[in-house]
């Protein structure tokens, strides 16, 4: 369906009533499609933005596949990060990675409303989206400046992929299972050379992760450095290792048989032996908007299952 064909229908439904004065004028809204009962939340929220006299802007994927009419009013967008100030991500973890990559360049803060259960980064919840919503867009919220890594992988000396990872960027086996061999640099400093089953490299927002699963710490989102996790490394001495933001990484793949470099988790590059992987902090951050209410420590003890306080 092309955006031509899009359908609308007047915003009718019932909505809550906020009158309030936005810090953020042209809003942008993303999701998954296949989201469970997505359209009725997409429909309600775009009238209450609308009412506010604020520009709505619809992920052009979604509006493209959305099996119900579009409130009138909204426009159609294929790039929000260029035309938004402010993105509302409709979805879990994953739909907000996804979204995190198209934000970033633009340095456009994000807002993640939950469609499920908690999730680490989509802290505002279906239930209380519009009073919470009301709030934050008039400046009462908690911001995080996230880190953002950048890799670019070299052939023959030419850059044939660049890349953006919230999360991490991950080296690791493919099909075959077998293990691959890399030497790491930090700063042009050779490390060590290793033979596992891959590394991650993770920021603190990904530390949560499948950098937590593989061993690595958890580091709060405040911290400006990365870590280097190894996955199944043949040697048990091989642990991971924290280092500043400041720092650029290199990784030289010097038996790949069947390696990818993985962002996210969400999309990969084939590696070939003598490629070099090179990790830096991207010059942007990335603004993650949270309710006051928001508690870090909270969070962890929610989806990592910790004690709750006895005293």
């Amino acid at each position: 369906m092309s955006a031509a064909h899009i359908r609308y229908i007047m915003p009718s439904l019932p909505t809550p009533r906020y009158t309030m004065k936005s810090q953020f004028q042209h809003i942008g809204l993303i999701t998954r499609p296949d989201t469970p009962n997505i359209a009725k939340v997409i429909a309600e929220l775009s009238v209450f933005l609308l009412q506010q006299q604020l520009n709505v802007y619809i992920d052009e994927q979604y509006a493209q596949q959305a099996e119900q009419p579009l409130p009138a009013g909204c426009q159609i967008s294929s790039d929000l990060g260029r035309q938004c100030d402010l993105i509302l991500v409709l979805g879990g973890d994953g739909t907000f990675l996804a979204a995190a990559r198209q934000a970033a360049p633009y340095r456009v803060p994000l807002i993640g409303i939950n469609q499920g259960h908690l999730g680490f980064l989509t802290q505002v919840t279906r239930e209380n989206m519009f009073p919470e919503l009301a709030s934050m867009l008039t400046g009462k919220y908690l911001a995080d400046e996230c880190l953002v890594l950048e890799a670019i992988v070299s052939r023959d000396g030419e850059t044939i992929h660049q890349a953006l990872a919230l999360n991490d960027v991950v080296l690791s086996r493919g099909g075959t299972g077998q293990m691959i061999e890399f030497e790491v640099f930090v700063n042009g400093e050779f490390v060590y050379t290793q033979r596992s089953d891959g590394l991650i490299v993770s920021t603190p927002t990904g530390s949560t992760a499948y950098s937590l699963a593989a061993g690595g710490p958890i580091l709060q989102t405040t911290l400006r450095a990365f870590t280097l996790v190894p996955i199944c490394p043949q040697s048990m001495t091989n642990r991971p290792i924290v280092i500043s933001d400041n720092f650029e990484i290199k990784i030289l793949i010097t038996k790949s048989r069947d390696a990818r470099l993985h962002y996210d988790g969400q999309s990969f590059v084939d590696m070939q032996s003598k490629d070099i992987i090179t990790l830096r902090r991207y010059h942007h951050h990335l603004r993650v908007l949270h309710p006051t209410h928001y508690q870090y420590y909270k969070t962890l003890r929610q989806k990592l299952h910790w004690g709750e306080q006895l005293i």
